[in-house]
């Protein structure tokens, strides 16, 4: 199935305002929104002419912070989906709020009930960049100790000098 094809399978079943489609890239996407997703997901792994039964990635982006456009103070979440025995792939992306207050993390629905994969994904998601995924079942740091402090995959981050006696720098 093409992505022309899939794009207007989803129409008739969720309505043409449902999702944004991008085409401009070398890699066409579509957008979801957040409070989306999961049914979104569901529906592409359930549904029989689909079948998206691989989560293949999960890939985190922070747009930066600042307010001299309209992407940054923003993160990107984009999903790389693919049906295995249908050979075809989409990729999905979800913009959400960097901040959702002055310390809560920006926060998506957690996939790991629709595909295990999704668990080891969101869990670097949120380590590296501070997405907090929603129903998670072990939302933990995966690649950093666990008493390392903040996620250095933001724009904003700082290293510190030192962890535990260790020069960082």
């Amino acid at each position: 199935m093409t992505f022309s094809e899939l794009t207007e399978y989803l129409q008739t079943r969720f309505g043409a305002d449902a999702f944004g489609v991008e085409t401009a890239n070398y890699q066409p996407y579509l957008t979801v929104s957040a409070d989306k997703l999961v049914e979104l997901c569901q529906f592409l792994r359930d549904d029989e002419p689909l079948f998206f039964d691989l989560l293949a990635c999960i890939t985190a982006i922070d747009n930066g912070v600042g307010v001299d456009s309209p992407e940054k103070d923003t993160m990107d979440v984009i999903y790389n989906l693919t049906s295995i025995p249908h050979e075809h792939n989409l990729m999905l992306r979800v913009t959400v709020p960097r901040h959702t207050g002055t310390t809560t993390l920006p926060t998506l629905p957690s996939l790991t009930h629709l595909w295990r994969t999704a668990d080891w994904h969101e869990r670097e998601a949120y380590d590296l960049l501070g997405i907090y995924f929603d129903k998670h079942p072990d939302l933990r740091r995966i690649l950093l100790p666990t008493d390392w402090i903040g996620h250095p995959l933001r724009t904003d981050y700082e290293e510190p000098e030192q962890y535990h006696g260790i020069k960082t720098k």
